[in-house]
């Protein structure tokens, strides 16, 4: 393949793994591959494995004919991108971590700090399902919710802590969640939180995309979590849609490869809770596990720009 003269880096860290890719200008991916994230071991482990992945990508590149100008990198998590601090990891273990400081003193390429769904986000509205609207959610639904906002083209971020939409109540008396409080949105409709309600209702285990097709075929108890998944789910941002009025909400994570078992009773459970709110469209994801990746290339190139 023809390696276009100028790229940057991009790394989206994960709990298990680092995906990385060499992206050019047009945010075509000349190349990428994975890594497993060093997990359980100290900051410094994980921090010398982005630096060591983003030199052989660097490597890579400049073997290829390419010059690599800078590096973007997102990781999960409370993420301050203004002061480069990693607020709240709770897959890696981090707390008020200086992480942006800590890349930039090993890799000598300009850096570009960020949070994975913000990145994901920017990559769906620039060029993915959101791209056209000027006001946008992402909202990846995996083991934990989150969202990325975009209001009139402009992301929104909050020191942070902005789209924690997954700690929003939906039961008070609910099962206590990660965050301290009960009944969060994460407790009832995340992929975690169908799993393990169906196995505490049948005794059985199954994944998210089984407990769908078993709801999509009748079976009452798949039946019930996901109903009541999808009706907490559109509670939410039906209460997103009062506030912030997107034109398109954009459905990533695991839950969304369910297709039309998600996003059709949601559609229906959110539109039977508006009455004057503009109705969003709701899209899957168009680009998968690569967003992240896609979105921390997008924040490199406007740095360079």
């Amino acid at each position: 393949m023809t390696i276009p003269h100028e790229l940057v880096v991009a790394i989206d860290v994960g709990g298990t793994r680092l995906k990385g890719a060499l992206v050019d200008a047009a945010a075509h991916r000349s190349h990428e591959e994975n890594r497993p994230t060093p997990r359980g071991k100290s900051p410094d482990a994980v921090v010398d494995a982005i630096v060591a992945f983003a030199t052989e990508l660097t490597e890579r590149g400049s073997r290829a004919g390419g010059t690599v100008a800078a590096a973007g990198v997102v990781v999960p998590g409370l993420i301050d991108e203004s002061k480069g601090v990693a607020l709240l990891s709770a897959n890696l273990g981090w707390r008020d971590l200086p992480l942006r400081s800590m890349i930039e003193s090993r890799l000598p390429l300009p850096l570009v700090f960020g949070q994975d769904i913000r990145a994901g986000g920017l990559a769906e509205f620039r060029l993915g399902a959101a791209r056209g609207a000027g006001t946008a959610l992402f909202v990846p639904v995996g083991t934990g919710i989150g969202a990325a906002m975009f209001v009139e083209g402009r992301p929104m971020s909050g020191g942070g802590l902005a789209g924690e939409i997954g700690h929003v109540a939906v039961d008070p008396a609910g099962a206590p969640c990660g965050c301290g409080r009960r009944g969060c949105l994460e407790t009832v409709a995340s992929a975690a939180a169908v799993m393990r309600r169906y196995t505490e209702r049948t005794g059985r285990a199954a994944s998210g995309g089984e407990i769908a097709r078993l709801a999509g075929s009748g079976d009452p108890d798949a039946r019930t979590v996901w109903d009541e998944a999808v009706d907490a789910l559109a509670a939410v941002l039906a209460t997103c849609t009062t506030l912030l009025a997107p034109e398109v909400i954009v459905l990533g994570g695991g839950l969304a490869e369910s297709g039309g078992l998600l996003l059709d009773p949601l559609r229906g459970a959110l539109d039977a809770r508006l009455t004057f709110e503009r109705r969003p469209r709701l899209a899957r994801a168009e680009l998968g596990d690569r967003a992240g990746a896609l979105g921390a290339a997008l924040l490199a190139w406007e740095r360079l720009r």
